[in-house]
């Protein structure tokens, strides 16, 4: 387990259009539309929780749900660096992983490493733009995604803070939701998903 950062400062190697340690909390509307057409049975480990946006609502769908983060940002288990791990902490891993510096590259196989462990779903909210980078293609195609969730509209939130999200590049973003099954070798299943529908619907 790595050292915890003393300050939120920049990880190495970030770029200064990002937020530090790349904190984008997700809106609880995307988690909502992949809970309305995946289902998972068994536990849940979040190892990316920031404020908890995905593991709140995963608790609330009734999940047991493990939450660690690198950063202390208030809620789950600070500390954890996800990348150092070698055991898995539950049998499904979903996250929104950290995208600088090749992370969200890293944190795709450090999932995959673990969930074969426990026969496991892998779930991870990406940039659009990742699905179709050259230097990921040989990794897709080696490990191929179940399958594609396109999200016709999200704004994750930087540093957890909605007066910034309409004024930094995350506006700009599109995002999906890339699924891993155990066993799977062939071609993923593409489908959109529309976050509106689950918009209104509120913590108790």
């Amino acid at each position: 387990m790595s050292a915890m950062p003393r300050d939120l400062t920049r990880s190495p190697g970030q770029s200064p259009m990002r937020v530090p340690f790349d904190f984008y909390a997700t809106p609880p509307e995307a988690t909502r539309a992949l809970l309305s057409v995946e289902q998972f049975d068994g536990s849940v480990w979040e190892p990316a929780c920031g404020n908890g946006a995905i593991s709140k609502v995963l608790d609330e769908a009734g999940h047991a749900v493990v939450s660690t983060d690198l950063i202390d940002r208030g809620y789950g288990s600070p500390g954890v660096d996800f990348l150092r791990e070698t055991a898995p902490r539950a049998r499904h891993i979903v996250t929104n992983p950290p995208y600088g510096s090749g992370l969200a590259d890293r944190f795709i196989g450090k999932a995959l490493t673990l969930t074969r462990q426990t026969g496991g779903t892998v779930a991870m909210l990406l940039d659009l733009a990742s699905l179709c980078h050259p230097c990921r293609h040989g990794r897709f195609v080696a490990t191929p995604p179940a399958a594609l969730y396109a999200l016709d509209e999200l704004v994750c939130l930087p540093n957890g803070k909605p007066a910034r999200a309409r004024t930094m590049a995350a506006a700009e973003r599109r995002y999906y939701w890339a699924i891993w099954k155990p066993g799977h070798t062939d071609r993923p299943t593409f489908w959109w998903l529309s976050t509106a529908p689950f918009k209104s619907r509120q913590r108790a």
